[in-house]
C-alpha cells in the first residue's frame, strides 16, 4: 500500500525514485565506504516529506521515542541491527541500563520504552531502567495498557560507573533527550559506554549544525547521482538571541525568512512548481513538536498574537526559545485515508529497521504533524524497504517507494554522524 501522492507534480519524485533504483549498487557502495569512516548514532528516527517535486528529511531524532509503532514484523530486524551495534561497542555485554524519560505517565512513551526492553533482551541482554527523577527512591511499578508493566529503579553512582542495586552495566542507553540540560550523575563515566554521548542531547545539540552537515552529505550524494542537491535537502537559516515574548531579534528573523522565501521562489521558478512557497521557524534545540510555526509571508511577523508568542518561547521542560532555525518548508502531498501523512523511518546502528506514517487529519500539508492529535500509521510500511523491485513503474510498488525513503534516512543519519564528530568535545584532533 503506498499512501496516496495528491500533487500534479510527481513526474520529480518518480524520476528520484527511478535513479535511486538504477544506481542502487553504487548507493550501497558509497553507504559502505562513508560507515568506514565515520561512526553512525546508535540509534536514529528521521520525519522525512514528500512534496512530489522534492524529497527531504526535515528533522532527525537521536534519542527515537516510537518504537511501540513498529509492526511486529519489523522486530527481526531491529533485534538483529542491535545485536550488530552491541558487538561493535561491547561484545561482551551482558547487562544494559536504559534510562528513559523522566517524569512521565505518557502511555505511548512507556510502550515505546516496553518495545525497546523488548528489543535488547532478545538481543541477548539483561535489561534494566533507571531513573534521572529525584524522587524515584526505590524500585516503582507502572502499569501499562496490554496488562504488563515497567519497573523504574534509582540510579546509583560509584565513582566512575553509574548502575542500580545489585546491577552493574556495560553499556547505558540513554532515551532521555537531555532538553533540561546535562544530569551530573551522568558526566564523566569513563569505564562505561554511554549512547548516544551526551552532546547527542538537546543541551548540546542544534539542528543547524545538522543541516549543516546534511547540506555537506547532499551535495556529495547528489554528485554521485549527477542530480541537483536540492531535490533532497531543505535550504535553512538561523537566528540568535530572539525573544519572542520581549519582540526583540525579530527583525533578523523576519529578514532571514524574506530571504529564505527568494530563495525558494527562485528554485520553484527553475522548476515550474506553481505553489506558495513557505518556510517554517523553529526551536533551534528541541523536539516534540514544541516551539514550530509556519510563515508564507515575512510580514506575519509583525502581527503575531499572544498565544503564538508563548508558543514560540519555551520548548520541551520549559527550556526558553533564544536561537531559531529557519527552514524552507517542505509540503507533504502524501495522504492516508484523506488525512495529511509523512513517512517517519527508524534505525538501528547503519540499518533500517522500518517505519511509519505520521498521519493527522487536522492539519494542513504545510504544517507540523507532530502534535497532539496524530496518529501512526505502520502498516505502510509491512513490506520491508530491503527488497526493492527493479524494473517496476515509479510509483507504484511499495519497497521501492521506501527503499527511497530508507536512502534519504540514512543520508541525514549520516548528517548526525558528521554533525556529532565536529561537536564532540573529546575528539582528538590529527594535524
Amino acid at each position: 500500500m503506498v499512501p496516496h501522492l495528491i500533487t500534479a507534480l510527481n513526474g520529480p519524485i518518480n524520476e528520484l525514485e527511478q535513479r535511486i533504483l538504477e544506481s542502487m549498487p553504487a548507493i550501497e557502495r558509497w553507504f559502505r565506504l562513508e560507515w568506514m569512516e565515520h561512526t553512525p548514532p546508535f540509534y536514529t528516527s528521521v520525519d522525512v516529506r514528500n512534496a512530489g517535486f522534492k524529497l527531504a528529511p526535515v528533522d532527525t531524532n537521536l534519542f527515537p521515542g516510537g518504537w511501540n509503532n513498529l509492526t511486529p514484523e519489523m522486530l527481526p530486524l531491529a533485534v538483529q541491527a542491535a545485536m550488530a551495534a552491541i558487538e561493535k561497542i561491547c561484545p561482551e555485554a551482558k547487562n544494559l541500563l536504559l534510562i528513559p524519560e523522566k517524569h512521565t505517565r505518557n502511555t505511548f512513551y512507556l510502550t515505546n520504552v516496553q518495545r525497546l526492553v523488548q528489543i535488547f533482551h532478545q538481543a541477548g541482554l539483561n535489561v534494566r531502567l533507571g531513573s534521572l527523577d529525584d524522587a524515584v527512591k526505590e524500585p516503582t511499578t507502572i502499569p501499562l495498557p496490554d496488562g504488563s508493566e515497567l519497573t523504574v529503579e534509582p540510579l546509583l553512582r560509584t565513582r566512575g560507573r553509574l548502575g542500580l542495586k545489585d546491577f552493574d552495566p556495560c553499556t547505558i542507553l540513554l532515551n532521555n533527550d537531555l532538553s533540561a540540560g546535562i544530569p551530573r550523575v551522568l558526566e564523566s563515566l569513563h569505564e562505561q559506554y554511554l549512547l548516544p554521548p551526551l552532546h547527542a542531547g538537546w543541551a548540546v545539540r542544534r539542528k543547524t549544525h545538522h543541516f549543516q552537515a546534511y547540506e555537506e552529505v547532499a551535495k556529495k550524494f547528489a554528485k554521485l547521482l549527477g542530480m541537483d542537491p536540492w531535490l533532497i535537502n531543505p535550504m535553512f537559516s538561523q537566528a540568535r538571541n530572539v525573544s519572542f515574548q520581549e519582540g526583540t531579534g525579530l527583525e533578523e528573523v523576519q529578514s532571514n525568512v524574506e530571504t529564505l522565501l527568494g530563495k525558494i521562489r527562485r528554485k520553484y521558478k527553475e522548476y515550474g512548481i506553481n505553489e506558495k512557497p513557505f518556510v517554517i521557524v523553529k526551536a533551534d534545540n528541541g523536539t516534540y513538536g514544541m516551539g514550530i510555526m509556519t510563515v508564507r509571508d515575512a510580514k506575519e511577523l509583525d502581527e503575531i498574537g499572544r498565544r503564538t508568542r508563548n508558543k514560540m518561547s519555551t520548548a520541551k521542560d520549559g527550556q526558553d526559545i533564544s536561537e531559531l532555525i529557519i527552514q524552507e518548508g517542505v509540503p507533504t502531498y502524501e495522504r492516508m485515508n484523506d488525512a495529511v501523512a509523512e513517512p517517519v523511518v527508524y534505525m538501528l546502528d547503519r540499518y533500517v529497521v522500518g517505519g511509519f506514517y505520521r498521519v493527522h487529519a487536522e492539519r494542513g500539508i504545510d504544517e507540523n504533524l507532530n502534535s497532539p492529535g496524530a496518529s501512526f500509521v505502520p502498516l505502510a510500511f509491512a513490506e520491508s524497504n530491503q527488497l526493492p523491485r527493479a524494473g517496476v513503474k515509479p510509483g507504484v510498488s511499495a519497497p521501492n517507494r521506501f527503499y527511497m525513503y530508507g536512502v534519504i534516512a540514512r543520508l541525514a543519519m549520516l548528517a548526525a554522524s558528521y554533525e556529532l564528530e565536529s561537536t564532540d568535545p573529546d575528539a582528538e584532533i590529527y594535524e
